[in-house]
Parts: structure tokens; C-alpha cells; sequence
């Protein structure tokens, strides 16, 4: 198998294996999609995605094509190699139980099955569950289609929901990596009803980086992640 497609409706989640050369898509098929995220290791599941250092390298506050995804150790989970939303959120984090409730009202999986709703933070848990690993091991995730906007006060906002209708962004893995996510709303979600819309997950192999490649050539801190990872497969089989 060289190829696999799936799709996720809203407050699903899903991981999976993903192995270095893989290109993931993600496409937002309704608009007003949220898709949280993090990375592990799978060889070794204390080094993780790291939000502030993924920023800080590559001096920026959003997500976007060209920007690579860092783990604590400096090496590079994966690539935006292409992307039509250009500003995806790393900073506001997961919604809660209590989010959920007083966004949407109550609601239990008892009572009103697959109608219920599920908040971020324990979608993340049911998946980290499967790993051996608990809410300890979840660090900042990435919330792919969602644009923080914000005022002169500082005070942040999402952007309108439907921008995001038919777009789709995609990583290339530049190391094994185990993927953990969710389609729950976001923190800042401002819609009257909890969202119905779905996500396409596509698996497919990528080109070999080439000398020329955005995502490398973005700034010098990105080469030095590259070199890590060459570092970190050498004499490793293709």
C-alpha cells in the first residue's frame, strides 16, 4: 500500500504510526473544522512535540507553509510543505469538559450516545491511553485550521469558520513519528451549535527533500534540525 484515505467527524480521534518519507493531508471538507495535535517518538516517547521551541527557532507566533515541527530533543517531526490556510493556532491549547458544557450544554455519551460531545483534552487522553502514557505526557498542541486573530487589548478571537471550506495542508514526516489527534473545537470557538463538519486524513509517500526545499532553507535553525535528524538515522536502512 502506497496510499490511504480516511475521514473524521467532528469530535472524533484517531493516532497512528507514521513513518519518516510519509506525507500527511489534511483537508477541512465543511469549513469551521479543528484539528488538535501532537507528535511522540516512538522509539522513545519522552521526546515530544515542543511548541515553544517549534516558534522560537523559526521566530514566528503562527503556523504556516515552510515551517518545520520540533521536538525537545531539536529534531524535526515534520515539514508544511503545502498549506491554503497559512495561520494555524500553537498557543490557545484543548477544550475541556466544563468548555464544552457551558459552550454547548450538557451533554454524556450515556444518554445521548453518538450525539454527545467530546472536548479535546480527553479525546488527547483516550489515545494517549493506547501509548502507556497519561495526561503528564501531553504537551502544547497544534490546532491545524484555526486563526487566532487579535484586538488593540490584546484580547484573542477566532477567526470566521468557514474560510477554512476545501483547504488542506500537508506534512511531510521527517522522523518516525507517532501521531496523536482530534477533530473537538477549538478553545475559542464562538458557534451557537457544537460542529458537524469532517476532516480528510490522506497518507501518501512524499518527494525526497531536495537542496533547494522551502522547509529546509527557511532559516539556518531549520538546517541545524535537518542535521539532527540525519544525525539521529545514520547507518539507520531507508
Amino acid at each position: 500500500m502506497d496510499n490511504y484515505v480516511t475521514k473524521l467527524d467532528a469530535g472524533k480521534h484517531w493516532s497512528l504510526k507514521v513513518r519518516r518519507g510519509v506525507q500527511m493531508t489534511l483537508t477541512d471538507l465543511s469549513g469551521g473544522s479543528n484539528v488538535g495535535m501532537v507528535f511522540y517518538n516512538p522509539e522513545n516517547l519522552y521526546e515530544r512535540y515542543n511548541a515553544p521551541d517549534t516558534l522560537k527557532a523559526q521566530h514566528t507566533f503562527k503556523l504556516a507553509q515552510g515551517n518545520c515541527l520540533y521536538s525537545d530533543m531539536g529534531r524535526i517531526f515534520a515539514s508544511i510543505t503545502h498549506d491554503d490556510v497559512q495561520w494555524h493556532d500553537t498557543v490557545c491549547g484543548n477544550t475541556h469538559a466544563s468548555h464544552i458544557e457551558q459552550m454547548f450544554g450538557a451533554r454524556n455519551y450515556q444518554t445521548d450516545r453518538n450525539d454527545w460531545h467530546q472536548n479535546g483534552y480527553d479525546a488527547f487522553l483516550v489515545e494517549l491511553e493506547k501509548y502507556g502514557l497519561t495526561a503528564n505526557a501531553l504537551p502544547a498542541n497544534i490546532n491545524w485550521f484555526s486563526s487566532v486573530v487579535t484586538d488593540a487589548e490584546g484580547n484573542m478571537s477566532l477567526r470566521t469558520p468557514a474560510q477554512t471550506e476545501g483547504k488542506s495542508l500537508t506534512l511531510r514526516f521527517e522522523m518516525d513519528t507517532l501521531v496523536i489527534l482530534h477533530t473537538c473545537p477549538h478553545p475559542l470557538d464562538s458557534c451557537a451549535s457544537y460542529p458537524t463538519g469532517q476532516v480528510e486524513i490522506s497518507l501518501t509517500l512524499a518527494k525526497p527533500v531536495g537542496d533547494d526545499d522551502e522547509c529546509l532553507n527557511l532559516c539556518p535553525e531549520n538546517q541545524r534540525g535537518f542535521m539532527n535528524n540525519a544525525l539521529y538515522y545514520l547507518g539507520a536502512k531507508e
